[in-house]
């Protein structure tokens, strides 16, 4: 699907939200007692990772599935093959939730943004601002612990974060004079820490290459993280900055396995495509590091594979994560393996809710996370330990460094001095002309 820079779309509504309670209830023909509906099953959308949009937490209304007649219930005291129960499963059969599901158009929203840098002061990330020209992702991640920050967009975490788009299309020139003020105090920056900055839509808007040539001009050094093959169409600007040390690019590899990246990250690359990014990156002589994350278990077991993969391609550090499920990402991720994985959801879930050492009472709550700094990035107890383990031995044994890549701030330094003396020459050009005073 193609985008056309020069034209946004107005906003959309939500979209209905999925059933999330159990099925009512209703009395069938020639049934004494209530039987159960059979509610809809979620189906998953061809190239969309969530297959729902539950509604967000701060809606005002809930929604839920119910008869309304037209389409018969099969209860199961009437299956064994009475003429009535036949006509009802045929009526079933043509049901609306049976047929064929449609896919859902991306929406791209102009937004004109007031800040572009977000101050980080979480201890264990490992940057202190982030820049996101993009809200929403079209990647559709089904594990993007970015999604619930729809709700603040009246919008649901499920379809509408891979479908409504939001472009700040003004980006660049508040980054560029955010950085320009004498006050700026230079901090690591990372670009895409959220959503992936170069998600399909940035192959027209480009909004990312204006972020990257206003700090390859100001000789600013950042990062960026991505899971997508179009970075190389950056490698000219990143490959300059690299060579002044003022850039590193981190690529996410979840498995090597395709048929499971596609369910996980439907228009995301390739894990081979990702591979070959890895190369080019480091042919070029940028830095390029490897993002394990994030490690779900029973599904994504291949960690070792990943990082001899990536090590053969060229990249030099890696780090991993295990999965997040704050907010609303919890119900999306279970409705997705209820979807795709549903003999093994209940026991990836419990081993989730293990990594994150989450008590018996919690778990009969829904809870399956805990937002504790350093314990939600890699978990704690003993699973974790073991994931934390493997990889430890996996980095020695393959050579990856551990140190971060450090970064050359002199550039930046003279370039912001330049900037203060422009502006105090500016001050002092536009200043009055002394004259014959005023007696008013």
């Amino acid at each position: 699907m193609r985008h056309s820079p020069l034209h946004f779309l107005p906003p959309a509504p939500v979209l209905p939200a999925s059933d999330a309670r159990p099925p009512l209830q209703r009395c069938a023909e020639g049934a004494d007692e209530p039987v159960p509906l059979r509610a809809p099953m979620p189906t998953a959308l061809k190239g969309r990772g969530a297959v729902g949009a539950p509604q967000h937490r701060f809606a005002s209304d809930t929604r839920e599935w119910a008869d309304d007649g037209w389409t018969a219930a099969v209860p199961d005291a009437l299956e064994g093959g009475s003429p009535a129960a036949h006509k009802d499963a045929d009526a079933e059969d043509a049901a609306w939730w049976q047929q064929a599901p449609q896919s859902v158009a991306t929406q791209v929203h102009e937004e004109r943004a007031r800040s572009a840098i977000q101050k980080n002061d979480s201890p264990d990330i490992f940057f202190d601002h982030s820049v996101n020209p993009y809200r929403g992702c079209e990647h559709g991640c089904i594990y993007c612990y970015a999604r619930p920050y729809h709700s603040y967009l009246n919008l649901s975490p499920g379809l509408d974060f891979e479908t409504q788009l939001f472009a700040k299309t003004n980006i660049a020139q508040v980054l560029r004079a955010e950085i320009s003020r004498p006050r700026y105090q230079r901090a690591s920056l990372n670009i895409g820490s959220a959503t992936d900055c170069y998600q399909p839509i940035e192959r027209e808007l480009g909004l990312t290459r204006q972020l990257i040539e206003v700090l390859c001009e100001a000789e600013h050094p950042f990062s960026l993280i991505t899971k997508s093959s179009a970075v190389e169409r950056d490698i000219d600007l990143l490959a300059a900055a690299a060579r002044k040390n003022a850039a590193a690019v981190y690529i996410t590899i979840t498995s090597l396995d395709p048929q499971l990246t596609r369910l996980l990250e439907p228009r995301a690359a390739a894990p081979h495509r990702r591979l070959r990014t890895i190369r080019r990156l480091a042919e070029a002589g940028i830095p390029v590091g490897v993002s394990v994350a994030p490690h779900i278990p029973f599904l994504t077991e291949d960690m070792e594979e990943v990082l001899a993969a990536a090590r053969e391609a060229g990249a030099t550090t890696a780090f991993y994560t295990v999965l997040r499920l704050p907010w609303e990402l919890n119900a999306v991720f279970q409705q997705w393996l209820q979807a795709h994985y549903p003999q093994r959801a209940a026991r990836v879930m419990e081993r989730v809710r293990d990594l994150h050492q989450i008590s018996e009472a919690d778990r009969l709550r829904g809870k399956s996370y805990d937002s504790q700094s350093f314990a939600r990035m890699k978990g704690q107890g003993l699973w974790a330990d073991l994931v934390r383990q493997r990889f430890r031995r996996a980095c020695a044994q393959l050579g990856y460094g551990r140190e971060r890549i450090e970064m050359d701030w002199r550039g930046f330094a003279l370039w912001q001095a330049r900037q203060v003396q422009t502006a105090r020459q500016g001050t002092a050009s536009a200043a009055p002309q002394p004259g014959q005073g005023s007696l008013f």
